[in-house]
Protein backbone atom coordinates (compact mmCIF):
# COMPACT_ATOMS: atom_id res chain seq x y z
CA UNK A 1 0.00 0.00 0.00
CA UNK A 2 1.03 3.66 -0.91
CA UNK A 3 2.08 5.23 1.93
CA UNK A 4 2.63 9.20 2.95
CA UNK A 5 5.79 10.47 5.28
CA UNK A 6 3.58 10.39 8.04
CA UNK A 7 1.83 6.50 7.62
CA UNK A 8 5.04 5.41 8.44
CA UNK A 9 6.41 3.88 11.33
CA UNK A 10 7.25 5.09 14.07
CA UNK A 11 11.23 4.21 14.46
CA UNK A 12 11.53 4.18 10.61
CA UNK A 13 10.60 7.66 10.61
CA UNK A 14 13.06 8.09 13.49
CA UNK A 15 15.71 6.49 11.96
CA UNK A 16 15.40 8.17 8.42
CA UNK A 17 15.66 11.26 10.07
CA UNK A 18 18.39 10.66 12.37
CA UNK A 19 20.42 9.81 9.76
CA UNK A 20 20.11 13.57 7.67
CA UNK A 21 20.76 15.13 11.01
CA UNK A 22 24.07 12.40 11.57
CA UNK A 23 22.56 11.55 15.03
CA UNK A 24 24.37 8.30 15.54
CA UNK A 25 22.53 7.23 19.23
CA UNK A 26 19.32 8.10 17.99
CA UNK A 27 19.32 6.14 14.53
CA UNK A 28 21.25 2.71 16.50
CA UNK A 29 18.70 3.40 19.13
CA UNK A 30 16.05 1.97 16.82
CA UNK A 31 16.93 -1.59 16.04
CA UNK A 32 16.91 -4.77 17.47
CA UNK A 33 20.17 -6.03 18.82
CA UNK A 34 20.22 -8.82 16.44
CA UNK A 35 19.24 -6.47 13.45
CA UNK A 36 21.50 -6.64 10.15
CA UNK A 37 21.84 -3.99 7.58
CA UNK A 38 22.67 -4.66 3.96
CA UNK A 39 24.31 -1.41 2.46
CA UNK A 40 26.20 -1.12 -0.71
CA UNK A 41 26.09 -5.31 -0.94
CA UNK A 42 28.14 -5.79 2.55
CA UNK A 43 25.92 -6.91 5.83
CA UNK A 44 26.42 -5.39 9.05
CA UNK A 45 24.87 -7.69 12.17
CA UNK A 46 24.60 -6.38 15.34
CA UNK A 47 24.65 -3.20 16.90
CA UNK A 48 28.34 -3.01 17.78
CA UNK A 49 28.71 -3.59 13.69
CA UNK A 50 25.37 -1.26 12.70
CA UNK A 51 26.84 1.41 14.68
CA UNK A 52 30.16 1.35 13.13
CA UNK A 53 28.61 1.36 9.82
CA UNK A 54 26.45 4.60 11.32
CA UNK A 55 29.90 6.22 11.69
CA UNK A 56 31.94 5.35 8.80
CA UNK A 57 29.50 6.05 6.36
CA UNK A 58 26.64 8.74 7.49
CA UNK A 59 28.04 10.59 10.89
CA UNK A 60 32.09 10.93 9.40
CA UNK A 61 30.84 10.84 5.58
CA UNK A 62 33.25 12.81 3.73
CA UNK A 63 30.34 13.51 1.44
CA UNK A 64 27.85 16.21 1.93
CA UNK A 65 23.97 15.50 0.71
CA UNK A 66 20.41 16.53 0.81
CA UNK A 67 17.90 14.07 0.66
CA UNK A 68 13.95 14.03 0.01
CA UNK A 69 11.99 11.93 0.85
CA UNK A 70 9.76 10.72 -2.62
CA UNK A 71 7.30 7.83 -1.56
CA UNK A 72 6.95 4.91 0.32
CA UNK A 73 4.98 1.34 0.49
CA UNK A 74 3.61 -0.28 3.38
CA UNK A 75 2.63 -4.06 4.18
CA UNK A 76 1.93 -5.60 7.27
CA UNK A 77 5.92 -5.34 9.34
CA UNK A 78 7.60 -4.05 5.95
CA UNK A 79 8.25 -0.52 4.88
CA UNK A 80 9.93 0.44 1.40
CA UNK A 81 11.08 4.30 1.66
CA UNK A 82 12.26 5.95 -1.86
CA UNK A 83 14.93 8.76 -0.76
CA UNK A 84 16.50 10.91 -3.71
CA UNK A 85 19.91 11.73 -2.64
CA UNK A 86 21.81 14.80 -3.92
CA UNK A 87 25.67 16.12 -3.41
CA UNK A 88 29.25 16.59 -3.64
CA UNK A 89 29.64 12.34 -3.92
CA UNK A 90 30.61 10.41 -7.04
CA UNK A 91 27.88 10.65 -9.33
CA UNK A 92 26.19 13.75 -7.61
CA UNK A 93 22.88 12.12 -8.12
CA UNK A 94 21.02 8.74 -6.27
CA UNK A 95 17.78 7.33 -5.83
CA UNK A 96 17.70 4.82 -3.54
CA UNK A 97 15.30 2.23 -1.56
CA UNK A 98 15.47 1.65 1.88
CA UNK A 99 13.77 -1.42 2.57
CA UNK A 100 12.92 -2.13 6.75
CA UNK A 101 11.74 -4.99 8.37
CA UNK A 102 10.19 -4.52 11.56
CA UNK A 103 10.21 -6.99 14.47
CA UNK A 104 8.16 -5.47 17.75
CA UNK A 105 8.30 -2.00 15.82
CA UNK A 106 12.09 -1.93 16.25
CA UNK A 107 14.37 -2.66 12.77
CA UNK A 108 15.63 -6.12 12.41
CA UNK A 109 16.25 -5.81 8.76
CA UNK A 110 17.35 -2.95 6.96
CA UNK A 111 18.95 -3.60 2.92
CA UNK A 112 19.67 -0.45 1.03
CA UNK A 113 19.78 -0.48 -2.43
CA UNK A 114 19.17 1.35 -5.72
Amino acid sequence: MTTEWDGLPDNVKKFMTAIDARQRAEALAVFTSDAVVTDEGHDHSGRDEIGAWLTDSVIESEYTYTSEFTGATTSGMTADVQQHLEGDFPGGIADLHYRFTLNDGLISRLVIEP
